[in-house]
């Protein structure tokens, strides 16, 4: 039978007017909603200065706020959070700024260690800087993210070429730590725009100024160039050319790999063998297919009558081929693999067969800082000039006191790699800059004046660095900077000798000598 309510609710004039106005409602409702979603941007901020561009998930930019923002990277939590703690007890206009360009959210495994050991390293430096009497303008550091591979560099960099001015104060932008195209196009736009560069691991040749080559006006470097620690290689080697080869990547456009293969090509000149080559991928952190190339170049190294190889290319293929040796046919014969720095990515690589390196396989390679370098042991004295204990000791201080709250935690160190001590010692040379320009009375300087500062740092003004001395050339290159070299193991990277490009130690007054 019919329910009379059902009828009366949904069946009389009323309630049909109703129901139509609510309905009406509902749809204008829905519309003026999808409206605003089409029209309206998404919000696609991280954090103050730090956005994801569009087609990425990266939040990439400058973290300007300095409030220890960690980019979505929990490694570099702890890190970050002690530099936002640092920056906090800093009094407004008695600071310069000095920002710390890296690809912070780069998924490579060897390289988001370093990322990571640089923090900590500039960290230190920070504090220590921020704690010396009288010294001003106090430092305040910036993270500047250019993303996996340096691909957004160029947002970065804009950004930071905005922050010369009042509140940022921008000084000098440090890190700079990969020798690829990006990195070099980025040195060129922020030096172009007169702020004053200190590049901490990038070793190419040709991001660098010279005679007659100051394409980069206000850089400076802390690490030995390719060129130089191919030549203290030879030194520290002897190595017989008629008796050596080079094998070398033929991927262009990395300035890594090609002024190394120059380099290791001039010391070979008179080698008797015809390079072996092999090209990775666009991305050399890919495995790629180089893997089946090594297994057949290891065929031909076996080959030939050399017993010491010359590797000009990147940690993921020089993994590669130390693991294709390993598995060489020719086992009766010792090999020796010499290379760059590069080779500081392997002693945390769980992808590297370590067996290898008991087969008669011995690698060694530049490194740019090793923890054993300027420390006396039974059998090992220090060099006298070149760098020092002490220098190395003042590193090892504050890495235990800034470990520690209310300072740190700064997150587990670990200085096998020498990218936390080479890091320290390239804030330090920022922060040189940064006090040495700023006139008496003077708050902060001006920034034309810091990227004038390089060809003063010599002499009684070096950098007594933990990684050695740091005496700029009027370029703005070391001179003559200690290089450890270092040997791969099953365990822990093993030092083995200090080398240096000139063939020995500096002078005590470390003053570069005149070049035609």
């Amino acid at each position: 039978m019919d329910n009379p309510f059902r009828y009366r609710v949904f069946y009389t004039v009323r309630q049909k007017v109703v129901t139509g106005a609510v309905v009406l409602a509902l749809l204008a409702w829905g519309t003026v909603t999808a409206v605003r979603h089409l029209t309206t941007p998404e919000d696609r901020t991280c954090a103050p200065g730090v956005a994801r561009p569009a087609g990425s998930d990266e939040c990439v930019g400058v973290a300007t706020a300095g409030d220890g923002y960690d980019f979505g990277q929990a490694r570099l939590s702890a890190v970050a959070a002690a530099i936002g703690r640092e920056n906090a007890t800093l009094r407004e206009g008695h600071f310069a700024t000095i920002a710390l360009l890296l690809p912070l959210t780069s998924t490579s495994p060897g390289l988001r260690e370093k990322v990571a050991r640089e923090l900590q390293g500039a960290f230190l430096q920070q504090y220590r800087a921020n704690r010396q009497n009288n010294e001003s303008p106090k430092i305040r550091v910036v993270l500047a993210n250019t993303g996996k591979d340096n691909v957004h560099w160029k947002a970065a960099v804009e950004q930071l070429k905005t922050m010369t001015g009042g509140p940022h104060r921008l000084r000098a932008v440090s890190g700079i730590a990969t020798s690829s195209a990006a990195v070099r196009s980025a040195v060129g736009e922020l030096t172009g725009a007169g702020i004053a560069v200190v590049g901490t691991t990038i070793t190419a040749d040709d991001i660098a100024n010279g005679p007659g080559a100051h394409h980069f006006p206000g850089l400076a470097r802390v690490s030995p160039t390719n060129g130089d620690e191919a030549r203290a290689l030879a030194h520290f080697g002897r190595v017989d050319a008629a008796k050596a080869l080079l094998v070398h990547d033929t991927r262009t456009g990395d300035h890594y790999t090609e002024t190394l293969r120059k380099a290791f090509s001039d010391l070979l000149a008179r080698s008797p063998y015809e390079p072996q080559l092999f090209t990775s991928a666009e991305d050399p952190n890919a495995e790629g297919t180089t893997a089946n190339t090594f297994r057949q170049i290891t065929h031909l190294v076996c080959d030939t009558r050399a017993d010491t190889v010359y590797f000009a290319g990147r940690h993921t293929q020089l993994r590669q081929f130390i693991n294709a040796l390993g598995a060489r046919g020719c086992k009766d014969r010792s090999f020796t693999v010499l290379t760059g720095d590069e080779a500081s990515y392997l002693g945390a690589d769980p992808q590297l067969d370590r067996s290898a390196l008991d087969a008669g396989l011995t690698v060694r390679y530049a490194a740019l800082a090793h923890p054993d370098a300027w420390q006396e042991r039974p059998g090992y004295r220090p060099p006298a000039t070149g760098g020092s204990a002490a220098a190395y000791g003042e590193f090892t201080r504050l890495l235990a006191e800034a470990s520690r709250a209310p300072a740190g935690p700064i997150g587990p160190v670990s200085l096998a790699d020498g990218q936390a001590i080479i890091a320290y010692d390239g804030m330090a040379t920022a922060v040189r800059a940064v006090r040495e320009a700023t006139p008496t009375g003077s708050r902060v300087p001006p920034l034309a004046d810091v990227a004038r500062q390089w060809p003063q740092v010599k002499g009684s003004l070096k950098v007594a660095g933990a990684s050695g001395w740091i005496c700029l050339d009027n370029h703005g290159n070391p001179y003559d900077k200690a290089v450890p070299v270092v040997q791969l193991t099953r365990t822990t990277p093993r030092f083995v000798a200090m080398a240096w490009p000139e063939g020995r130690p500096p002078a005590a007054d470390c003053l570069p000598p005149r070049r035609s």
